[in-house]
């Protein structure tokens, strides 16, 4: 099984679920926001250039993911608590 990757900036409650090889440079070419009513709030697609799913931004991350994958997430914000 493959391991996935999270980061979650707590300051920003912002998480982003990265789909791709981490060996590999992969850059997001559009982005497709999900309607927030239907989902409760605000979660972002992100696409490469061949139209493949490469990561998903999840906003008020701490109400739409699960505290452990939050709490196992690497952390970019400063205080990285």
């Amino acid at each position: 099984m493959a391991d996935l990757r999270v980061t979650y900036d707590r300051t920003a409650n912002a998480a982003y679920v990265h789909l791709t090889d981490p060996r590999v440079p992969t850059r997001s070419s559009r982005m497709y926001p999900c309607d927030p009513v239907e989902v409760g709030g605000m979660i972002n697609l992100d696409f490469d250039e061949q139209g493949r799913l490469v990561g998903v931004e999840v906003l008020a991350a701490d109400r739409k993911l699960p505290e452990y994958l939050l709490k196992s997430s690497e952390r970019p914000d400063a205080d990285g608590a």
